[in-house]
């Protein structure tokens, strides 16, 4: 109890405040008896020989110099005793104000680790017309438990929706294989053909996840190299031109063959690409239009991604790139689109090679723009 009672913080700020307190009344003590005599001299004996008072009629000097250091020295102690009980109001008042909100962080720190992620220190009465440490600590404090809250909300949307995109297709398996044991279904090319489809969902999703835990945690290594992008950007149309003339998406290529070249791993930045042209090629209906576009801007090339489909709400544009997120699952699970899991990946390779991505769209029926950058390859 007492080793407690001396490790807690309000105690130590008393102590300190006392011993700073302590220090001040022995120097000035100190120097009270320093500066005594020469004080006695200049107001006392001075201006008796002004007067003409002899100082030898009257008390000899050394008792009138004990007595005036008698009278200091009384001044001092009771000016030292109101200023400890002074002392000890203050301390106990800038104690409270700081030992309480520290107390209030404590407790919701403890009750965030039990799992309680709401938890937030109430800083309406700490910040208010104040900027200091103890409020900055109080406004950092809350910002961390809204991002664990955030994190601990994905973590179980994550859950769902990987138990969702795994039972879809093992359900359509399993519904299917006890239908051809039961003889429901014919033994057909085209139902084996639809288990098979169903696997190759299941398969790709398992890929998916591998390579999104693989990327989210920088297990793999850039190969760098200048590259010269016209060429990748060819071949990137190359590899999706059949999908989008089956469907009959035009495909537009807007470039230069005069494109800067730039420090990239070829095969990473030719999926970043494909996952875009694939997104946007998901999303564009038959007759409609995406447009592949790079330009350099001072130090960087952007490259684009255009296309005049179903677009994107403006509240869902900051969610865009965060995994599992779709802005309109049933509409994506109905048509076999992704999982949710390329754009996240997109994003973390567009910044392993030093650039920035993002999204914009007009809203609902005006398409979408998916921009990147990659720094210019100096002296190539």
């Amino acid at each position: 109890m007492k080793k407690k009672f001396r490790s807690t913080l309000a105690v130590k700020l008393f102590l300190s405040y006392l011993v700073i307190l302590l220090i001040g009344g022995a120097v000035l003590a100190l120097v009270v008896e320093l500066v005594i005599p020469a004080a006695y001299e200049r107001h006392v004996v001075g201006p008796q020989r002004g007067m003409g008072t002899s100082t030898t009629t009257t008390r000899p000097r050394d008792m009138i110099l004990e007595q005036f250091r008698s009278g200091v020295n009384e001044a001092l102690l009771i000016a030292a005793g109101i200023a400890l009980l002074a002392a000890i109001l203050v301390s106990l008042l800038i104690s409270r104000r700081i030992i309480l909100p520290l107390r209030d962080i404590t407790q919701a720190s403890l009750r965030i680790s039990a799992g309680q992620y709401n938890q937030r220190v109430n800083t309406q009465g700490l910040s208010a017309g104040r900027d200091d440490e103890l409020a900055q600590l109080a406004q950092a404090f809350n910002q961390m438990a809204e991002k664990l809250e955030n994190t601990e909300r994905m973590r179980s949307q994550l859950i769902g929706d990987v138990s969702h995109e795994l039972l879809t297709p093992l359900t359509a398996i399993k519904g299917s294989m006890e239908a051809l044991v039961d003889g429901i279904l014919p033994a057909t090319p085209e139902t084996f053909e639809q288990v098979e489809q169903e696997a190759d969902r299941l398969q790709r999703l398992a890929r998916d996840l591998q390579e999104l835990s693989r990327v989210e945690a920088g297990a793999y290594k850039l190969e760098m190299q200048p590259i010269h992008l016209p060429e990748l950007l060819q071949t990137a149309i190359e590899r999706v031109q059949t999908q989008f003339m089956l469907k009959e998406v035009q495909l537009i290529s807007q470039f230069s063959s005069e494109l800067p070249s730039v420090q990239a791993d070829p095969d990473r930045l030719l999926q970043v690409l494909i996952n875009l042209l694939s997104n946007a090629y998901q999303y564009t209906p038959a007759g409609g239009q995406v447009v592949l576009k790079a330009a350099p801007q001072s130090s960087e090339v952007f490259i684009s991604v255009k296309d005049n489909g179903m677009g994107i709400p403006a509240e869902h544009l900051p969610h865009l790139f965060t995994r599992f997120y779709r802005v309109d699952k049933s509409r994506s699970r109905q048509s076999g689109g992704g999982s949710g899991i390329g754009l996240a990946i997109t994003r973390h390779l567009v910044e392993a090679h030093g650039g920035t991505i993002w999204a914009a769209s007009a809203g609902l029926g005006q398409g979408s723009t998916f921009t990147f950058t990659l720094p210019i390859l100096k002296n190539p």
